[in-house]
């Protein structure tokens, strides 16, 4: 299967960019309005916030780049089948180190996160 992964590249480096500067008008452009971040809280539990809610918190973290502090982005993989993909990555964030799968599909021709599952690690 010849799949052109140019757009995924282009959403994960744009991705990395955002989270990079903290730009929550950024990452908006690359989730879609009904999608979700997904993730095991401190006290164990499954926790899923609407992306509007996450993208209110992004707001108010201090970026990395603001911090001083050097990028560490990784594509760890992508997987493709038709308009489904999945977005690996790893990125460096202040005293973490964060692994995001970036669900992703393509509707009328363009790639958007439909959701976002995540862990975070001390750094």
């Amino acid at each position: 299967m010849n799949t052109d992964i140019r757009p995924l590249l282009a959403i994960a480096q744009a991705y990395f960019d955002a989270a990079y500067e903290m730009d929550a008008d950024a990452f908006a452009t690359l989730f879609h309005p009904s999608s979700s971040v997904t993730k095991v809280g401190e006290d164990g539990n499954v926790s899923v916030t609407p992306v509007e809610t996450w993208l209110a918190a992004v707001r108010n973290v201090k970026a990395p780049k603001l911090l001083g502090l050097q990028r560490h982005d990784e594509i760890l993989s992508i997987d493709v089948a038709r308009d489904l993909a999945l977005l690996k990555l790893r990125l460096q964030l202040p005293s973490r180190c964060v692994t995001d799968m970036l669900s992703c599909l393509k509707a009328n021709g363009t790639w958007k996160i439909v959701q976002k599952v995540m862990t975070a690690e001390a750094s």
